[in-house]
């Protein structure tokens, strides 16, 4: 037996409000400052523990796969089950949601940091050792720098992911817009602030990566003038 879900316009529900968005704006900016903080915070936290984890699988290749492995197999374990196994430890509040997500952007960060180091040209290693350079000198003074784009493209990535998977702690009630999104859905499905809160998810992860664009842009300029003609 098949259902065929039906859907009947209701112009007393549209898409989108102004009307909603004046309404509601200081709940509507209170949320956008707490997903922006949140994805902020766990960016940050994630780089902290992702790229020393990528330096230790860039420096022993037998390490790169199991640290690889752990970083996947906490990406594939569902969000709402590592909320469960987090709770009772962290409690229902910021810890928990900022694990969570936290845990997501790892594997997205090693593994690009991880393929940026590896790019860099043995003979510039070589180089850098026939300098003098010891092993944590060549690091951050050679192959750091040229992983950077590497490195930047992971907190890209993550930077995005994390925005979309922030609105999922609405579960512990710290979801961000996700709490309007939530909200929209218990409110008689109330489509303006479902969109709304839809919209700005989307606007923030373009600014945050625009921003992330930019910030490469200064700190590799060396790409900037091989690509000036």
């Amino acid at each position: 037996m098949s259902f065929r879900l039906s859907y009947r316009a209701d112009p007393g529900n549209p898409w989108f409000s102004w009307q909603y968005v004046r309404d509601n704006s200081d709940t509507i900016l209170a949320a956008v400052r707490d997903h922006a903080s949140l994805t902020v915070r766990a960016v940050l936290i994630a780089a902290l523990i992702a790229l020393p984890l990528a330096v230790v699988a860039y420096w022993y290749r037998s390490l790169a796969g199991p640290v690889l492995a752990l970083t996947g197999v906490l990406y594939t374990v569902p969000s709402l089950a590592l909320f469960a196994f987090i709770a009772p430890y962290l409690g229902i509040g910021v810890a928990t949601a900022l694990s969570v997500v936290v845990l997501y952007a790892l594997l997205v960060i090693v593994r690009n940091a991880v393929a940026g180091l590896n790019q860099v040209p043995p003979e510039v290693r070589e180089a850098a050792e026939g300098m003098g350079y010891g092993r944590w000198g060549r690091l951050f003074r050679v192959e750091l720098p040229l992983a950077l784009p590497g490195i930047l493209t992971g907190l890209r990535l993550a930077t995005v992911s994390t925005v979309a998977l922030v609105t999922v702690g609405v579960v512990i009630g710290r979801g961000g817009l996700g709490q309007l999104i939530f909200a929209g859905f218990q409110n008689n499905f109330y489509k303006a602030q479902i969109m709304t809160g839809t919209l700005l998810c989307v606007l923030l992860a373009l600014v945050l990566d625009l921003a992330l664009a930019g910030a490469g842009r200064l700190l590799t300029p060396w790409l900037r003038r091989r690509t000036t003609p």
